[in-house]
């Protein structure tokens, strides 16, 4: 197992702020709703406007940014989205202290927030890929699925505290001062970056808009991939709320017990983003893709059975151990493996079409299932979209050819 400084001191800072904004992201989680309810006396409706109608929107409004990110260097665009993201998650306490803050401007933020995500994510992939050689790419990226496990457990809990002593304002500037802290990180790498080289016409076209998606659609092994990645993670996220609502509502469980159910767990991602890397070197990447797609897929469905007291939470705890571990696995692998099959000048399009279209995907599935709940009951809906996952590993690439061989450099 290779140390931390093995890929470099640039890659270093990287992970670095990564794993700073994404501590700040989980100590404010839940922060946006609390402060609705609490503060603006919002009802459930504007409560799930926040997450799905501000995740939409957000992701309409990233759809330009791709393109806009594949033509420019990525570190600058890193630390302009960082700053981006501090500074309208600022505009909340700062409206609160003034009290002008009301529901719209929550909104907007999360719409501010949500595409600055997206073409952040979509620069970091394409300067990740500059940045260290193929070879190691998949160990940068179970490095990255650790750290976002690790935050997970350590978050909420975090969070949470600060919310009873403070104030879910608190957390809020506690996740935008995490975004400064990243751009910082960022500025520190240094290096050169050479320019990408620009395409003719100074302007975006609007054909450019639907470049990435064209790109996956083409190509045999990201094609199903695609359609896989969105449909499996939109029907996970969409049960969730009506999960909440079932444990919480008619079974009784404690906030407490709710929250330790889903964070114990996260454990598991620890240890399956530990794995990816030596199951790749003994079965190869491919095998290991398609075996814990598959694997990630069955155990869903195990929480449309969950019931109240201590069985209940340790069937909950069960089913979401064993889905993260196989996630911990799958996501660095799958990372990877669509960074090798993205051509250089495809990456930031292609990452970006990736996002908009999952975060779109979660948004209208967690909506539509909000509707199923109310009509057939929250366990009713939890368990078709369980029977529903179970039928995503069809829309892996089964009979593609296998990727680029990853190869593990011995120093």
């Amino acid at each position: 197992m290779r140390n931390g400084h093995r890929l470099g001191r640039r890659f270093g800072w990287l992970w670095g702020a990564y794993g700073t904004s994404a501590l700040g992201t989980w100590l404010a989680f839940g922060a946006f709703p609390l402060i609705a309810i609490r503060v603006l006396d919002a009802g459930p409706a504007e409560v799930a406007a926040l997450s799905s109608v501000g995740a939409a929107a957000g992701a309409a409004v990233a759809v330009p940014l791709g393109p806009w990110v594949e033509f420019r260097r990525k570190r600058p665009v890193l630390i302009a989205m960082d700053l981006v993201r501090c500074a309208a998650l600022l505009t909340v306490p700062a409206a609160y202290a003034l009290g002008v803050l009301n529901f719209v401007q929550l909104l907007l933020v999360s719409v501010v927030v949500a595409a600055a995500d997206i073409a952040f994510r979509a620069a970091s992939g394409a300067y990740l890929k500059t940045l260290l050689p193929a070879e190691d790419l998949l160990v940068a990226q179970a490095r990255f699925e650790s750290t976002a496990w690790t935050t997970t457990v350590i978050g909420p809990p975090l969070g949470g505290a600060a919310i009873g002593l403070l104030g879910p304002v608190a957390t809020v500037v506690a996740d935008a001062l995490s975004y400064l802290l990243s751009a910082l990180g960022i500025r520190a790498m240094g290096g050169h970056e050479p320019r990408p080289e620009r395409r003719e016409g100074p302007r975006i076209r609007a054909g450019d808009l639907l470049d990435g998606w064209r790109y996956i659609l083409a190509d045999p092994t990201l094609r199903p991939l695609f359609f896989n990645t969105a449909s499996f993670n939109g029907l996970v996220m969409a049960a969730s709320p009506l999960l909440a609502v079932l444990m919480l509502g008619r079974l009784g469980f404690a906030p407490w017990q709710y929250g330790l159910a889903f964070a114990a767990p996260a454990i598991g991602g620890l240890i399956g983003s530990r794995l990816a890397r030596p199951l790749v070197t003994r079965f190869g990447q491919q095998r290991i893709l398609l075996v814990t797609g598959v694997l990630r897929a069955v155990w869903p469905v195990g929480l449309a059975f969950v019931g109240p007291g201590t069985g209940g939470l340790l069937l909950v705890m069960g089913v979401e151990l064993g889905l993260i571990l196989c996630c911990g696995v799958f996501n660095p692998v799958h990372a990877t493996y669509r960074l090798q099959l993205t051509a250089a000048d495809r990456v930031a399009r292609t990452l970006s079409a990736w996002a908009v279209t999952a975060k779109a995907t979660t948004a209208l599935l967690t909506a539509a299932w909000g509707v199923l709940g109310g009509l057939l009951g929250p366990r009713a809906a939890i368990g078709l979209a369980g029977v529903l996952l179970l039928a995503t590993p069809l829309l892996l690439p089964w009979r593609v050819p296998a990727a680029p061989p990853v190869v593990v450099r011995s120093r």
